[in-house]
């Protein structure tokens, strides 16, 4: 089995270490890289294409959010997953914004700092449990006020799409959502098309971040 490649960003050299050396110890996961400052991980990100960066938020020169901005939009296909002592709902919305596929906090256990890499590598969001509620109660006064009817990109969505979308923004999958909406997984794929035509998306992360702009 081949190995997933990893790169490192945290300006606090014994803290990457810490993680290269867990990383290390794990067959199915591999460091190909560090780096100290965000410019510095859109470099190495070009050169080596890792399967997933792991970013921390606050770093010198370029910080992770407008590093992830930069990569997202360079190497889309590269998964970040952000690591941060930040326990902030503005910092998580930030995240999303920019286009990261999780968020943990410098807290987590071994174990869960692992687990959160193979969840990120796997396609999944990965999200705290408190900031993943409060992230879908973000989205869900953003849907209130698509309701009321203002002029925001996700003003068309139905009551019930606005509901599927909440469920997205906290990485739920068909599934997951038709079990919690007690719907069909035919007819939640039906809502999520629907969905991305409306925004004008061109995928799901596509769709919740769109809908994360300030309404006009």
């Amino acid at each position: 089995m081949t190995a997933s490649r990893i790169l490192l960003a945290d300006d606090h050299v014994l803290f990457r270490e810490g993680l290269a050396g867990l990383i290390r110890s794990q067959s199915d996961l591999q460091v190909v890289g560090q780096a100290g400052e965000g410019l510095e991980a859109l470099s190495l990100a070009r050169d080596l294409r890792p399967d997933l960066i792991v970013m921390d938020i606050k770093m010198p020169i370029c910080d992770g959010l407008e590093a992830t901005r930069l990569i997202r939009s360079a190497l889309p296909d590269i998964r970040i997953l952000i690591l941060t002592v930040h326990d902030e709902d503005e910092k998580l919305f930030e995240a999303v914004k920019s286009g990261a596929h999780g968020y943990l906090l410098k807290s987590v256990t071994s174990g869960e700092f692992l687990n959160g890499v193979r969840g990120a590598l796997a396609g999944e969001a990965v999200l705290p449990p408190r900031l993943a509620s409060s992230l879908l109660q973000e989205f869900a006064r953003i849907s209130g006020q698509a309701i009321a009817g203002t002029t925001a990109p996700w003003a068309d969505l139905t009551p019930r799409e606005a509901e599927v979308l909440n469920l997205l923004a906290t990485g739920a999958t068909d599934k997951q959502i038709a079990t919690r909406l007690s719907l069909s997984p035919y007819t939640v794929k039906s809502h999520v098309r629907s969905i991305l035509n409306k925004l004008h998306a061109v995928n799901r992360r596509d769709a919740v971040r769109l809908t994360a702009r300030p309404a006009t």
